[in-house]
């Protein structure tokens, strides 16, 4: 039986290592779809499954995604909001901060508070 388009997305983000991060359009490239690298963004939107570790997708400069595991869309799995990832204002869901302490658990580094270090963390394995 033929894997949807959302299925595909979700058994590469499996298969990305602990330590290491895919783009969004390395994932599209990966599935002959060049210029989907949105589809792939809203096809993690729909993750429900805690196992598939969003957390290590990327944009194409390393940049956290502002919405990561947010209450809304039940994107990534509909995180519940943990104290640590509400900020400390508003009570708002910090999507991005939880998305960077997930990888700095795995030992993940960044260049800045955004961006992860793409020439050390990218992950260029073929499939």
């Amino acid at each position: 039986m033929k894997r949807t388009f959302k299925e595909e997305v979700f058994r590469i983000v499996r298969s990305i290592p602990s330590g290491s991060v895919m783009t969004y359009g390395q994932i599209a490239e990966t599935l002959g779809k060049r210029r989907w690298s949105r589809q792939v963004g809203w096809a993690l939107h729909q993750n429900k499954d805690h196992n598939t570790p969003c957390h290590r997708v990327v944009d194409r400069n390393g940049r956290l995604a502002p919405n990561f595991g947010g209450p809304s869309l039940g994107s990534y799995g509909r995180l519940a909001p943990s104290k640590s990832s509400l900020t400390r204002r508003s009570g708002a869901f910090d999507g991005a901060g939880e998305q960077r302490r997930r990888l700095e658990a795995e030992n993940v580094r960044f260049r800045d508070k955004m961006h992860v270090a793409l020439p050390k963390y990218l992950w260029k394995e073929n499939y």
